[in-house]
């Protein structure tokens, strides 16, 4: 009840503004303890990629992008939290407005563009924290850096969120980064993979822990792409794949306002696309690589049935718009009952 009437007011003003003022006020009532309440889920742990879970529900990357908020975030009872996409150097990302509702499919398309404060300023904010779950940061490449330079951008982010990340996730699939989803392609997922894949052995030996990593991917790919990127992630030992990343497609918000803008479709529109993406990396995989499931879970039932599907843990972000916290709770209670795999 208090978050539908919360809601009324904030999408009466513009997505981002309502986005930013959203996030400000559960900070404001984490620091005075009025979030406590919220915490109250069942204990549902699991091991995933070498780590302990406190329970498989995750916030994705891209509604904390600078880990501003990320401790007040946890109280709403996820396992873990992904912050970013992060990139190497500060940028505002694309022209605004560039975030819009589609209620009538509880949908939102975005064209934000990396827009962060740098990897500097996250290394800041998670240095020292107390969120219990599990930390991921997500890095990117700066929009202005040459395709054929962006390992090196990956391998700057890598290197100085290392110490700090429970994983790390790899974006390739944004569509709203110029020319990004190329990196999906067979010989430079190949050349990039390597490229982090050596870094993180000289990290890994340097600190004395091995951090997991994850490679996030679109889900508008066809079979020999999925088999690319299977083969690709199999061979340079990366730990997971999250499927998916938001879609170029329109499909389920066709006339509908706002179909038209340019952007990533996510919501509840994205599932058919996402959950497909899904079952056809649990096929090219054969579990030999951990997989997240993202992409339109608005309901406990569609997060089973992302588990259901192979998923071994699942993150959501646009239904936590439209549903408010309590999504979480109804996530958390429908993975209880379903109990183990």
């Amino acid at each position: 009840m208090i978050y539908r009437l919360a809601q009324k007011a904030l999408f009466a003003i513009d997505p981002e503004r309502a986005h930013e003022l959203a996030l400000q006020g559960l900070r404001l009532a984490h620091r005075l303890g009025a979030t406590t309440w919220l915490r109250k889920h069942p204990g549902l742990p699991i091991r995933c990629m070498g780590l302990e879970f406190p329970n498989p529900l995750g916030l994705a990357a891209g509604l904390d992008k600078n880990a501003d908020y990320f401790e007040a975030l946890g109280d709403l009872g996820f396992g873990f939290i992904e912050v970013g996409t992060v990139t190497p150097r500060p940028q505002p990302g694309n022209p605004r407005p560039r975030i819009f509702r589609i209620p009538q499919a509880q949908a939102v398309i975005n064209r934000l563009g990396f827009n962060n404060k740098g990897v500097d300023h996250l290394v800041r904010r998670v240095q020292s924290h107390r969120f219990k779950g599990v930390l991921g940061i997500n890095i990117g490449k700066n929009f202005d850096t040459p395709l054929e330079q962006a390992a090196q951008d990956y391998v700057h982010c890598l290197e100085k969120i290392y110490p700090y990340a429970d994983y790390v996730t790899v974006n390739i699939s944004s569509p709203n980064t110029q020319h990004l989803r190329e990196l999906q392609t067979a010989r430079s997922l190949d050349q990039l993979l390597a490229s982090i894949g050596q870094c993180r052995q000289r990290l890994t030996e340097y600190h004395g822990r091995r951090v997991p990593i994850a490679v996030k991917v679109a889900p508008d790919l066809g079979m020999e792409a999925i088999s690319d990127i299977a083969r690709m992630v199999i061979k340079h030992r990366m730990d997971a794949i999250i499927a998916t990343n938001t879609t170029v497609s329109r499909n389920g918000v066709e006339g509908l306002p706002h179909a038209a803008e340019q952007g990533g479709l996510s919501g509840r529109p994205l599932k058919p696309l996402a959950d497909a993406a899904l079952r056809s990396f649990r096929r090219q995989l054969a579990g030999e690589v951990a997989l997240i499931g993202v992409g339109g879970i608005s309901s406990g039932q569609d997060a089973t049935d992302k588990l259901d599907m192979g998923a071994d843990l699942v993150q959501l972000y646009t239904g936590l718009i439209y549903r408010g916290p309590a999504l979480v709770g109804e996530c958390l209670a429908a993975i209880a009952r379903r109990g183990p795999s």
